[in-house]
């Protein structure tokens, strides 16, 4: 975990008030760090259901290939997640670290040992002990408590130099529903379903095959529309539970109009953690939103704007204040998707620069200059082609990103 705070974060850890039916904790196992907990648990009420979304990358973790087995039963009575140790290319040892913890976790809430998921975030191909984690648990689970989200969101960081939460509430059947969210990522974001966890409480009640398709839709949104440095991890988990304890009328229909509400407060809390993750990345001194417009499609957008985030030169140029606009021509160019030099237009905070296949005449950089300066840059690029559109959250890229992940495993 990094010492000096971003300069980007927020000013506090957000107020989650308790979602009824969990409970959570953080304790220190001493995986890797020394006077920090390294592990967050958590008991769900009997009724949980889940969802999840997971890295699709092909050598995933041991934690990761569990989840996916699990959430084919919808039902969830338990989290448990290390960081420190990401259980990636580790093996048999990294599956018997998964059961014993599983297996213990079981025995602790009373469950199946599919109703039990976990997750881990670290340093990848270093196998642990079997029962590293489980020999933990007990002491942990004597620690649960519906208020503990704070240490909860602070055990699972890694090089996160803040705590990343957010909440949201809405009112189905009458009844308010809580939903909390923390989140944990700083370097190795490119999600693909970033080294990225996130979990989701409500106590609404909702069957999981509804909750999976909001899930999936929100990740789309958010959490799939940032990154850092372009690098997808092994481990990247989200799981949203829902405890059914808010009392109102179980949905199970994805097209009930009772879902609006809950829907736009899941979008809203994973696309403010998603932004929490970009804003904490690491190195960064600038939070970069980067909309294009008229697209081919929305699919094509979405493929040019990452591509002009995640050129080091367009990053670069950002963190050096300099309004390089040629860059983001160049990286446009070769995102592999249809543009035209004579309808492509690019402002840079509100100021178009260049339009009809050449900067603008006279055009004047000192506004631009000056937007540059700030640390929240806007970029928009408008292809003029079609109605496809995207927007995508990045940061910069500093000398402050080598320093840390140069020395990440010392």
């Amino acid at each position: 975990m990094a010492s000096k705070v971003s300069p980007l974060a927020p000013d506090a850890f957000p107020t989650l008030s308790p979602v009824a039916g969990v409970r959570l904790a953080a304790y220190n196992c001493g995986i890797r760090y020394k006077g920090r907990d390294d592990l967050m648990v958590a008991e769900l009420a009997p009724g949980t259901t889940v969802a999840g979304v997971l890295t699709r990358s092909l050598t995933a973790s041991a934690p990761v290939h569990w989840c996916r087995k699990g959430l084919t039963g919808g039902s969830a009575r338990a989290l448990v997640v290390n960081s420190g140790n990401s259980n990636a290319f580790t093996g048999a040892a990294g599956e018997s670290l998964v059961s014993e913890t599983v297996a213990t976790a079981a025995q602790l809430v009373g469950c199946k040992p599919e109703e039990v998921f976990v997750a881990s975030t670290g340093v990848i191909g270093q196998p642990l002990p079997a029962d590293m984690i489980a020999q933990h648990l007990g002491a942990a689970w004597a620690k649960l408590d519906a208020g503990n989200w704070d240490a909860a969101a602070r055990a699972i960081m890694t090089t996160d130099t803040f705590p990343k939460g957010a909440v949201a509430t809405c009112v189905i059947d009458g009844k308010t529903v809580t939903l909390n969210g923390f989140a944990k990522g700083s370097g190795m974001i490119a999600p693909d379903m970033a080294t990225m966890l996130g979990f989701l409480f409500t106590d609404a009640a909702i069957a999981a095959p509804v909750l999976q398709k909001l899930l999936s839709r929100a990740t789309d949104r958010s959490f799939n529309c940032v990154t850092v440095d372009g690098d997808t991890s092994t481990s990247d988990t989200v799981i949203l539970v829902a405890t059914g304890q808010a009392g109102n009328a179980p949905i199970t229909d994805a097209t009930d109009p009772r879902l609006r509400p809950f829907a736009k407060a899941l979008d809203a809390v994973c696309l403010d953690l998603a932004q929490q993750i970009v804003r904490d990345g690491e190195g960064a001194t600038k939070f970069v939103t980067l909309t294009v417009t008229g697209a081919a499609s929305n699919q094509a957008a979405k493929r040019i704007a990452l591509t002009v985030a995640n050129s080091p030169l367009v990053k670069t140029a950002v963190a050096g204040e300099d309004a390089n606009w040629g860059r983001i021509v160049a990286a446009v160019g070769r995102a592999g998707e249809k543009a035209d030099r004579d309808k492509l237009v690019i402002s840079i905070g509100g100021v178009q620069i260049c339009a009809n296949g050449m900067e603008v005449p006279g055009y004047d950089e000192a506004p631009v200059a000056a937007h540059m300066k700030g640390q929240e840059i806007d970029i928009q690029i408008d292809l003029g082609l079609g109605r496809g559109k995207a927007t995508v959250w990045t940061c910069d890229l500093t000398h402050g990103y080598i320093d840390i992940n140069g020395s990440y495993r010392s």
